[in-house]
């Protein structure tokens, strides 16, 4: 018995170790991204297109692989967020101090936080993306293909993903781009759009998920299993469950229904968490979405108004501004 112990110990520590030397090497890509950011600012000071060497197009042309490569990233971040996070992240030291973040311990809540800061970044790649060429042409290109990446993620499941890319495209300085957005055929984007509409309190995505959810438990294959929830919003839910219900009733009992209702949602995240991926990973594009630089705000701006010029003073004022600021940098 204890060589059978001593065995899964052994195996245990493997896998931990494992998942510990994936975490630090992504950490420190992360790391040597924002210096090479500075390589795509030169690009649009030369404006030369040849100076652009990379772009998502020339690394993967078909959204459906692309959709799958992003499942890939998304069930792994989730697979590094276990339950006792939930617990910890909204549990504060002092009960008597409303000023802290949801996220009260940084490093017991870490893993929520960084895969909140992949959505983030995948929003930011999009709109990089659809900022960076010089041409119109190829800028709708770029519009229309990461549209059919989203629609492909909603058919998948993935709707983490599918809003940080509808979030990316909102982005104010993709936003201005008109003469770009009338080359798009934006039929496909207006519905999802509707399905991640907010109001109603989200009630088109809600709907979707128990659809995706019921899916899952019906499920043949790992491909129907796949549900990954917006996450930023699932965090909000638990959170508000959390601080808006009294953990006991007036009566003094114990609030049952609350803690019921808590434990159902993250067990339902733990379920959705641990299905395996189904697809073939594509490493030449994993390595792409999770280190290609992003563009800051900033520089999404300034990146627009040399696309298309400012329309008013106010563009005017800023585009002069980041001219002088940003390009003298590279």
């Amino acid at each position: 018995m204890s060589g059978v112990y001593r065995k899964a110990v052994g195996q245990m520590s493997q896998g931990l170790i494992r998942r510990l030397t994936v975490l630090s090497q992504y950490e420190e890509a992360l790391v040597k991204i924002n210096a090479t950011a500075a390589e795509r600012l030169a690009a649009l000071k030369a404006k030369p297109q040849a100076s652009i060497q990379r772009d998502v197009l020339s690394i993967c042309n078909d959204p459906f692989t692309v959709a799958q490569q992003l499942t890939h990233i998304e069930l792994e971040r989730l697979s590094y967020i276990g339950p006792e996070e939930f617990v910890q992240a909204f549990v504060q030291k002092d009960p008597l101090d409303n000023d802290k973040s949801c996220f009260s311990d940084h490093k017991k809540a870490s893993n929520l936080e960084a895969y909140v800061e992949w959505f983030n970044r995948l929003s930011y790649l999009v709109a990089t993306e659809i900022c960076m060429p010089v041409k119109k042409k190829q800028r709708a290109r770029v519009m229309e293909f990461f549209i059919d990446v989203a629609r492909e993620c909603f058919n998948i499941g993935n709707f983490n993903s599918l809003m940080a890319i509808i979030s990316g495209m909102n982005m104010s300085p993709v936003s201005r781009l008109k003469k770009t957005w009338n080359k798009v055929k934006t039929a496909k984007f207006d519905i999802l759009e509707h399905q991640m509409d907010p109001s109603s309190n989200f009630y088109n995505y809600r709907t979707a998920l128990r659809g995706a959810t019921q899916r899952s438990l019906t499920a043949n294959s790992s491909r129907e299993k796949i549900v990954i929830p917006f996450f930023s919003l699932l965090i909000k839910d638990i959170y508000f469950l959390n601080e808006g219900c009294a953990n006991r009733l007036q009566s003094g009992h114990v609030n049952f229904e609350k803690f019921w209702e808590l434990a159902k949602q993250v067990s339902e995240f733990m379920a959705w968490k641990k299905v395996e991926c189904p697809f073939e990973k594509d490493r030449k594009i994993l390595q792409y979405l999770l280190t290609a630089p992003v563009f800051t705000e900033d520089a999404l701006y300034l990146a627009s108004y040399e696309s298309e010029g400012p329309e008013n003073n106010m563009e005017k004022d800023r585009w002069k501004s980041l001219r002088s600021t940003l390009l003298s940098r590279v």
